[in-house]
């Protein structure tokens, strides 16, 4: 009998990992569930665990925020499949969960039979698109949500991780070098540097080299 494949959550709430994580084991038939509230520690566990077959990342958890931010993990682990959680359905956050080539986007609120239909889905090789996607406002301005004026008025922001890997970059530190002065495996350290270049609108180290220098 072949063994049962291996997930990952990465959420900061305790209490739904594990709901999650028994649901995974019970539902959908995986053999084990690492948990991590962490975005360093959840890239550290899929640098060292090369046989996690699914990961599901919540937007809120620190360092990630959008779905576009896991654009990086795809690319460094292309043969993960990998969705956002996210606490409610967000067109906006859809349609970037898409183009940042996640394997689906899960609400919290989902039932649980509604879940494991969901990852049955992506494991089976599908991408996972919520069926209430067509109902949903155009943006958050559509239903007046508290704030949302104000944070789109705001420029983008960079991570507290981010802003080390540029300083570090800007100093001249390879990628090897900046890992070991974060005590961080290389290719966290890349999955970190590419969703700098990302937020920067930057091709490369250079032009965040460059960034860094005219900003």
């Amino acid at each position: 009998m072949a063994d049962r494949p291996l997930a990952l959550i990465v959420d900061t709430h305790r209490l739904f990992r594990e709901a999650f994580a028994t649901l995974l084991q019970s539902g959908c038939g995986f053999g084990s569930v690492l948990e991590t509230g962490s975005l360093d520690e959840a890239l550290q566990m899929l640098d060292e665990r090369k046989d996690i077959a699914f990961a599901a990342f919540d937007l809120a958890t620190p360092g990630v925020g959008n779905p576009l931010s896991l654009r990086s993990v795809r690319e460094v682990y292309p043969d993960l499949r990998l969705t956002a959680l996210a606490a409610a359905l967000r067109r906006d956050d859809i349609f970037l969960a898409l183009r940042a080539g996640l394997h689906g986007y899960v609400p919290k609120t989902f039932e649980p039979a509604e879940i494991v239909r969901a990852v049955a889905q992506m494991m089976g090789g599908d991408v996972f698109v919520p069926p209430e996607l067509v109902a949903l406002p155009l943006a958050a301005e559509a239903v007046g949500e508290p704030g949302s004026e104000r944070r789109n008025a705001q420029p983008f922001r960079l991570t507290p991780r981010q802003l080390d890997v540029l300083h570090l970059i800007r100093s001249g530190l390879s990628n090897k070098e900046i890992a070991k002065s974060l005590g961080l495996t290389e290719n966290t350290v890349k999955v970190h540097a590419n969703a700098l270049y990302r937020a920067l609108g930057v091709r490369d180290r250079s032009g965040a080299m460059k960034w860094a220098e005219t900003s």
